[in-house]
Formats: C-alpha cells, sequence, structure tokens
C-alpha cells in the first residue's frame, strides 16, 4: 500500500459543519464567537446607520475629481485615461503571452480599473473618464484571450513595456508649449501623485534592492563593505528623514544652475530608502538557497553571473514574494508622509478639501473615504501576491 492511499480523502463539509468546527467546538469557542459576532454587529449597525441617514456623501463626490486627480488641469485629464489605457492593453497581452503568474497580475490590474470607473461615475470628470475605464478594463480582458500569445510574441510585449515608460512619463508631464502642454508637477495631486510615488517607488527599488543583496554577498571586500554600509545607514533612519534631507538639505548640494523639482526628489527618497528593505528581504532569500546548489551549478561549468541568473535569485525571489508585497504595501501607505515636505497626495488633497467652508464638519466622511481607497488598493496587492506564490508553487515546492 503506497503513502498515497493512506491520505483521507479531501470532503467538501456544508456551512453547519464548518461552524461547528471552527466557531462552536467547545463550549468556551461558543461563547467567544457569540460574544464577537454581537460587537461585529452592533459596530456594522452603528455604522451603515451613520453611512445611509447622518453622513454627508456630498462632499465626497463634489470633490471627486480633487481626489483622483489634484489640480491636474481637466482639460489635459485624457492624457491620465490614454496612459492607463496604454498600461491596461500591455497588461493583457503580457497576461495572454506569458500566461502563468503574469496572467494573474494582469486579472487584478482589469479588477483595479472597474474599481475606479465606479468612482469616476459619480465624479466631476465626467462620462468620458468612467467610459475610458471601463475600456481600460476591456482591453485587459481582450489582451489576457489565449489567442494573444500566438499572435502577440512575448519579446514585442517586452519592447512595448520599455517603450511605455518614457511614453507614460511624457503623457503625464507634457512636452513645452506642444500638443501635449506641460502640467507642472506642483499641479500632480491626490490619488494620482500617491499612485505616481507608489509605482516609481517600487519600480525602481527593486532591481536597486536585487543588486544591493547581491553586492551585500559579494566576494570583493569593496563592494561589500559599500554594500552594507548603505543598507545599514538608510534602515536606521526613518523616511521623514530621508524626505527632509531630499527636499531641503539636497538643493544646497547641488549647483546653482541644477534644480530637481519637489516631486523627483521625493520619489528618489523614496525609492532609495525602499531598496534598502528590499535588499535585506532578498539577503534572506538568497540565505535560504542550499549551498550544494551553488557547487553543482560551478561544477556544470556555469560562472557566477549564470549560477545567479538561472540557479540562485529566481528561487530567492520567489520565496520573499511575501516579504516584498508586505514592503510595498507598507510603501503605498507611507506616501501619505509626503504631505510634511509640500506634496497634495491623497491625504494632503483630504485635509485641503476638509478646509473649504462647506465642508466643515465633514471629517469622518472624508478619512473614511481616504481609509476606504487606501484599503481597497492595499487589499489588491496582497490578493495579487496571494494568487501569484499559488500560481509559483510558494511554500508547495
Amino acid at each position: 500500500m503506497t503513502s498515497a492511499t493512506l491520505q483521507p480523502p479531501h470532503v467538501r463539509v456544508g456551512p453547519i459543519a464548518w461552524l461547528r468546527v471552527n466557531l462552536f467546538s467547545t463550549w468556551y469557542n461558543a461563547i467567544l464567537s457569540l460574544l464577537i459576532g454581537a460587537l461585529l454587529a452592533w459596530v456594522i449597525l452603528q455604522f451603515s446607520g451613520w453611512a445611509v441617514g447622518a453622513a454627508r456623501w456630498d462632499v465626497i463626490t463634489r470633490n471627486m475629481r480633487l481626489f483622483l486627480i489634484g489640480q491636474f488641469p481637466g482639460d489635459q485629464a485624457w492624457r491620465i485615461w490614454l496612459n492607463l489605457a496604454v498600461i491596461s492593453g500591455l497588461a493583457g497581452l503580457s497576461g495572454g503571452s506569458a500566461g502563468g503568474a503574469v496572467r494573474t497580475l494582469a486579472t487584478s490590474v482589469a479588477a483595479a480599473q472597474l474599481l475606479f470607473a465606479g468612482l469616476i461615475a459619480v465624479s466631476g470628470i465626467g462620462l468620458l473618464g468612467s467610459v475610458a475605464y471601463l475600456a481600460n478594463a476591456a482591453l485587459v480582458w481582450v489582451g489576457l484571450v489565449g489567442g494573444m500569445r500566438r499572435l502577440v510574441p512575448q519579446r514585442v510585449v517586452t519592447i512595448g513595456w520599455l517603450v511605455s515608460l518614457p511614453a507614460s512619463f511624457i503623457l503625464v508631464a507634457g512636452v513645452g508649449d506642444t500638443a501635449i502642454p506641460s502640467v507642472s508637477t506642483n499641479l500632480w495631486s491626490g490619488l494620482l501623485l500617491t499612485f505616481l510615488l507608489a509605482t516609481v517607488g517600487i519600480v525602481l527599488s527593486f532591481p536597486f534592492g536585487v543588486v544591493l543583496a547581491l553586492g551585500r554577498r559579494s566576494a570583493l571586500p569593496a563592494v561589500r563593505w559599500l554594500s552594507t554600509a548603505y543598507i545599514e545607514l538608510i534602515r536606521g533612519v526613518p523616511l521623514v528623514t530621508i524626505l527632509f534631507m531630499a527636499d531641503i538639505m539636497l538643493p544646497l548640494f547641488l549647483p546653482g544652475e541644477l534644480r530637481i523639482d519637489r516631486v523627483a526628489r521625493a520619489m528618489g527618497g523614496i525609492t532609495l530608502f525602499s531598496a534598502a528593505y528590499v535588499a535585506e528581504n532578498v539577503r534572506g532569500g538568497l540565505q535560504a538557497i542550499p549551498a550544494g546548489q551553488v557547487e553543482a551549478a560551478h561544477a556544470l561549468g556555469l560562472n557566477g553571473f549564470l549560477t545567479n541568473r538561472f540557479i540562485v535569485l529566481p528561487q530567492a525571489l520567489r520565496a520573499v514574494i511575501p516579504a516584498n508585497v508586505g514592503l510595498f504595501i507598507s510603501l503605498l501607505k507611507d506616501t501619505t508622509l509626503v504631505t510634511i515636505v509640500g506634496l497634495l497626495e491623497l491625504l494632503g488633497i483630504g485635509r485641503s478639501v476638509l478646509a473649504q467652508s462647506e465642508s466643515l464638519g465633514a471629517q469622518m466622511e472624508v478619512y473614511v473615504f481616504v481609509a476606504a481607497l487606501f484599503f481597497v488598493m492595499s487589499f489588491a496587492m496582497s490578493q495579487a501576491s496571494y494568487r501569484l506564490e499559488a500560481s509559483l508553487g510558494v511554500g508547495e515546492r
């Protein structure tokens, strides 16, 4: 008899059996379940009564445009929708051509687009914005069609992503007095600024952190010492200090003719701060790889670069997905700290809305809305992480 035949078969239980096993297995579990259930029911009823009867949600709907794109010119909002359409199309094509984990992430992008379509539908931006988001979600799903794997090679999609990076920046920032006029970074605010800060921080800090982790394990003493000094120095100070140094002290060391705008300095500070923590997460994954695999790779004639590229890094990065996603969720929420250097991200816009005379006394509504947006974005990232882990078999093999 094999070990497989000794395993009990998977049995599906009904809701009553699930409640009996998980919530009412013993008398004290039953009492705790009833008490906690009563408390949750009371909280939900109180909140629902306030949300339906007493809350002034017109404060949110009236200022939805400010929450979403801040002071970005309304007549130029089409640039943001076009940018998102390009990203959505590429995400769908990536999922359709690569499949697997990339397909899972693309599905999450489509779900997020549907959420923003609903938000814009109740905003002052107009029907065009809502239709744009719905079209973006449709672009993702079209790209996810299995036939795209044959129609669009993965190499073409990769080139599209590389081209889209500068194109996205040009669409948002603009170019002089052309058909796409420049928009000062002082006007980048609201959810748009929060999204840009988090995206740039995540995209740039990840490869930088991987390089730092490899540098900390380098056989070259100078590289190892420099990497270690950077990681320990950055991890030893709070993000607020980094932002203050980037905003106040950095311009003092630059030549008079060289000026870096405030948003770029904030993005650089967030990237440098997050990279140090990514490096430590990746270093933990690198240390988890058995030394025998490295020795076997060397025995097969692979040099250090090829060993890290094909043997060590794929396993290490897969193992630290939960830690890195948790870090990136924290980074998303830490973008609210840029308000202390004069940038109006999502929370800063909420405070400016509360300064309006017609919004006095609506603190609860504004902060609940801002918290709900952060929760949805964080929850979407965590769910995408769970599905990515499942598709890659993290913890299973």
